[in-house]
């Protein structure tokens, strides 16, 4: 039997939220899935030492509109797949499948077009459950095969995640930089600096700093890349960004900080994932929040202090 699973969110954070629901596909089969997923997720990096994911198709710009619908449907036709899982409610990806040939094709419900947005992790939760028949965990996990089993144990592995996906999800490079300066004091620290070649002046900010001797970049990695050295840290310290919630599937204990997304959805699921919001605020984070400069320093130190025992 040959499954199929859509998911056709854009951020790695959405891509590593659903790993337990395609996991759990993959289980009830007994078969590795092929996922169709954006580039933007990162899915082949994420997912290439996966034994539950046997290919990831990419949903790249020629799959849009008409002639990327044609398209799409004769690529996937050519995999003849049995069955297909489709994370969304789009009728798109519903013809989709059906005109590639697969007989067996489950879906959110189309009505949901016509209701208030779904909470991410609910939605997907109660769909892979009617599907297996069994509860399944929102606790995401990637598997990798290479860490550095070298790491310096004597250092605080840090990672901070200085980067986001715009300005009103991104607390000031200077946070941070305060932030290792503090944690330098009681701690010896290695800072790992998670942003990429967009990112330029924030890194050299804080690589011109003075705790920026002893910090490494990742703006030259690829996402799998980073993966091995994500796995060795202590901490990530991180925005409502992808590199949260890798963390989280490595098992790394993370402290995000939500300042203008929705904290139900994104910050709930992991038993790894601490949160700290805007003063005043608590579970109540949302888009247009705009509450990066409310965020407590005091707070997120504090944390960090107690999360690094």
């Amino acid at each position: 039997m040959k499954v199929l699973v859509i998911q056709q969110r854009y951020g790695i954070g959405d891509m590593v939220i659903l790993l337990p629901y395609i996991h759990a596909i993959s289980k009830k089969f007994n078969t590795p899935v092929g996922l169709l997923a954006k580039e933007t997720s990162k899915a082949s990096d994420l997912l290439a030492e996966d034994k539950h994911v046997d290919e990831v198709i990419n949903l790249d710009k020629e799959k849009d509109g008409i002639n990327g619908f044609f398209k799409l449907s004769s690529e996937l036709k050519k995999r003849n797949f049995d069955k297909a899982f489709i994370f969304n409610n789009s009728l798109r990806y519903n013809l989709v499948a059906k005109f590639s040939g697969i007989k067996s094709v489950h879906q959110y419900p189309l009505y949901r077009n016509f209701i208030k947005k779904d909470n991410l992790v609910l939605s997907a939760k109660n769909f892979t459950e009617s599907i297996t028949g069994k509860d399944v965990s929102t606790e995401p996990s990637l598997k990798i095969n290479r860490t550095n089993d070298n790491v310096d144990k004597s250092f605080k592995h840090i990672c901070l995640a200085v980067s986001a996906s715009g300005p009103t999800k991104r607390w000031d490079i200077n946070n941070y930089i305060r932030l290792a300066q503090e944690l330098v004091k009681t701690s010896k620290c290695k800072f790992y600096i998670a942003a990429g070649p967009n990112d330029i002046d924030l890194i050299k900010k804080f690589k011109d700093s003075d705790v920026g001797n002893n910090c490494e970049s990742f703006e030259k990695l690829s996402i799998r890349k980073t993966l091995p050295i994500i796995k060795n840290c202590n901490l990530t310290i991180s925005g409502d960004t992808g590199f949260a919630h890798i963390a989280c599937a490595l098992g790394v204990k993370t402290l995000t900080l939500f300042m203008d997304s929705p904290v139900m959805t994104y910050g709930k699921y992991s038993s790894k994932m601490s949160v700290i919001e805007p003063e005043g605020l608590k579970n109540q984070t949302v888009h247009n929040t705009l509450g990066k400069d409310s965020i407590s320093f005091a707070e997120v130190l504090n944390k960090a202090k107690e999360l690094l025992v």
